[in-house]
């Protein structure tokens, strides 16, 4: 299969977090109906209060052991599929994924799917700038975990002959997604020429992705997903820092950080690498509103009137 299927009725969320609200909003824009798989009662009222209709499934239990409704068979018929879902937070395997993966054989396929994983798969690439081609080599769990539920969900697709995108993004920021707290708090960081490489993309260029991806990719392709900037992990803090007029965080050597920092964190900057872009520029055709992170924090200031992602 090399030409995506644009032919959906419907779209179809797992996860309606921050990136799912907003890829929600820019297909209400488009008229199509949107569902949203959700845990609880309380997600979902939040879920009807944003116009999208929720459906309640609990991802860590087998459909099989779930009654299946008419509602999930008509969510999925002729959808596009936005799995945005989180991996289970221990182990190597993506067990809500493969749950997931057994609930269109029991009642209808999708038209397509869109997985949103994390540049996390590739590991450490020495700073070295790398594209889609690159073989992954996930060291943390949470990458493992991340991989092993792209491997799935593309030979699952493979089978079934449903279309299966996968994005593979950096970092991502917004007005609430950013580390203010941990930077009053001043938590340290790592020396800046001790720094990995980074990337970050804005949410809302994050769903303009996902929509181009949706209109534009093709099946079984890879995309990355990333402003196309090169920085490190302490710029990045700093200059958010500076931007808001707040303290730089402390700076560590190695050994210090090593005995300061958490285990996740480490796990962070064992890792660098810088993510090639221009397939998301040239075949999807995406145009950034937020190309660097000072164009991104203008954004983000509380007196700042946020624009929705565009659904072109």
């Amino acid at each position: 299969m090399t030409a995506q299927v644009k032919d959906f009725a419907r779209v179809f969320i797992l996860g309606c977090g921050n990136i799912g609200n907003r890829v929600a909003q820019c297909w209400q824009q488009n008229r199509l109906p949107v569902t949203g798989l959700v845990r609880s009662q309380a997600s979902a009222e939040r879920l009807r209060q944003q116009g999208i209709e929720p459906l309640l499934l609990d991802l860590d239990q087998s459909p099989l052991d779930n009654s299946v409704t008419m509602q999930a068979r008509l969510a999925l018929q002729q959808a596009l599929v936005y799995y945005f879902a989180p991996p289970p937070k221990t182990g190597e395997q993506d067990t809500r994924m493969l749950h997931f993966l057994q609930l269109p054989d029991l009642i209808q396929k999708p038209a397509q799917i869109i997985y949103l994983s994390t540049s996390g798969v590739y590991g450490d690439q020495g700073g070295r700038l790398i594209d889609e081609d690159t073989p992954p080599q996930p060291v943390a769990l949470r990458a493992k975990r991340r991989y092993f539920a792209e491997q799935a969900v593309r030979r699952w697709g493979e089978r079934q002959r449903v279309a299966v995108i996968t994005l593979r993004t950096g970092g991502i920021y917004a007005p609430d997604r950013l580390p203010l707290k941990r930077i009053r708090d001043q938590v340290p960081m790592i020396h800046e020429h001790l720094a990995p490489t980074t990337n970050r993309i804005h949410a809302d260029d994050l769903a303009q992705a996902c929509m181009a991806a949706a209109k534009k990719g093709r099946a079984g392709r890879i995309y990355n997903i990333s402003d196309g900037t090169q920085s490190n992990m302490t710029e990045y803090f700093n200059t958010i820092a500076d931007y808001f007029g707040l303290p730089r965080p402390p700076t560590l050597d190695w050994s210090e950080a090593e005995k300061q920092l958490s285990p996740g964190m480490l796990s962070y900057l064992r890792e660098s690498r810088q993510l090639d872009n221009r397939r998301m520029l040239e075949e999807l055709g995406v145009q950034l509103q937020y190309p660097n992170l000072q164009r991104g924090l203008a954004s983000c200031r509380p007196d700042t009137n946020h624009q929705k992602p565009s659904s072109a």
